[in-house]
């Protein structure tokens, strides 16, 4: 009965004095806080840009390339092409439709030589015509001459009048004329079928086909008509056009030799020449265009394609000509470790460590025996930073 009637009234929580905490202390909180995870959120980016990044350095890379011996001692090396300095596009001097086309690509043709035929039926049919009116005008020439010449007796006689006399002639004249009127019609048509036959216009190779039979063409070509029939070039004009940087024209002079290699044969050099420097400039390109010539050359060697000259300080001599290019490398692209020659790919960001073997000596040049093939891209400048399994980043 006691614990009934007991007071419980000092148990209640007194929730007016939980309302009344300062209010300060609850915005300090708040504060202290927001700058706890503002700290967090900065610590987290930190560590985390330094996880990514901080190994990764940026690198150039270069290429592992073919040279040629004697370039270690060149003047100067550029690219170019082969052009044939003798080239023509043949054209009919007519217009018509192609009957007949004697030739393909690769085909030699000599000078004045039938390469192609316009359709000629209606040239020819005027140029009939003209022969039979030449010789109609042949026959009343000589009617008219006999007639003048019996009026003229006539008239001594006094059978015939002065009117006859001038009659007769004016008839004559007028053969005479009709006879040359004939003969300049007849030496038009022959001019106008000379002008259906397309000829060779020098002794040259059959480069391109640009027509075919059953095609019209003309002199000027519009949508409907073929302007160029075959392309010709003389083969015995081909030399390498190449662009010699404004910079280091200085360094070419005329009849300069030179070695050549073709980009299609490039184990295969040529001897060559300065046969002309061009005397204008690309301003575009700041470049100057430099005729090479060939001292001897085979039938490899074809128009457009592309070709690296070698400026050769010296005289070039016949044995450089027979050494085979190999690869190489700029020497700081090539580090030493521990005993063992070593190049770094890039592959997927990552510095891959690919062991070489070297071989001579070409000045900046290093030459690689083993362990690359032409083409490949390998770090071109070493550093202590550099090692096998690094991030970088390619400039």
């Amino acid at each position: 009965m006691e614990t009934k009637n007991a007071d419980l009234s000092s148990l209640k929580i007194d929730r007016n004095k939980s309302e009344n905490i300062n209010p300060d202390r609850k915005k300090l909180s708040y504060y202290v806080g927001l700058v706890i995870i503002v700290v967090v959120v900065l610590l987290g980016l930190y560590f985390g840009w330094n996880a990514l990044f901080k190994t990764s350095i940026e690198v150039e890379l270069t290429t592992v390339t073919l040279q040629s011996p004697s370039q270690s001692s060149a003047a100067l090396t550029a690219s170019g092409y082969v052009v044939a300095q003798r080239k023509a596009a043949v054209a009919s001097k007519g217009t018509g439709r192609l009957v007949y086309l004697g030739v393909v690509e690769g085909d030699r043709v000599r000078k004045d030589e039938i390469i192609a035929q316009l359709e000629d039926s209606d040239i020819k049919a005027q140029l009939e015509q003209a022969k039979a009116n030449l010789k109609l005008n042949e026959a009343d020439l000589k009617d008219a001459e006999n007639s003048y010449k019996r009026i003229q007796e006539l008239l001594k006689t006094g059978s015939a009048t002065i009117a006859d006399v001038d009659a007769a002639e004016s008839r004559y004249n007028r053969v005479l004329a009709s006879i040359d009127l004939a003969k300049a019609q007849i030496l038009a048509a022959e001019v106008a079928m000379e002008n259906t036959l397309i000829r060779a216009p020098f002794n040259g190779t059959v480069l391109t086909k640009n027509a075919d039979v059953g095609e019209i063409v003309a002199p000027l070509a519009a949508s409907t008509s073929k302007a160029n029939v075959v392309t010709i070039a003389d083969m015995n004009s081909l030399q390498v056009e190449a662009d010699v940087s404004e910079s280091n024209i200085t360094k070419i002079e005329p009849e300069q030799d030179c070695e050549i290699r073709l980009d299609a044969y490039p184990q295969h050099a040529y001897p060559g020449y300065v046969a002309k420097i061009v005397p204008t400039a690309d301003r575009s390109k700041a470049t100057v265009m430099v005729k090479v010539g060939f001292k001897s050359y085979d039938a490899k060697v074809l128009p457009e394609m592309s070709a690296k000259v070698v400026f050769m300080k010296e005289k070039l001599r016949v044995e450089q000509l027979s050494e085979r290019q190999i690869l190489v490398l700029p020497k700081e692209s090539v580090a030493e470790i521990n005993g063992s020659k070593v190049v770094y790919k890039v592959i997927d960001k990552t510095a891959i460590e690919v062991p070489v073997t070297t071989g001579r000596d070409m000045g900046s040049y290093i030459e690689i025996v083993n362990g690359l093939e032409n083409g490949d891209r390998v770090i071109s400048k070493i550093t202590d930073e550099i090692k096998d399994g690094l991030t970088v980043k390619v400039k």
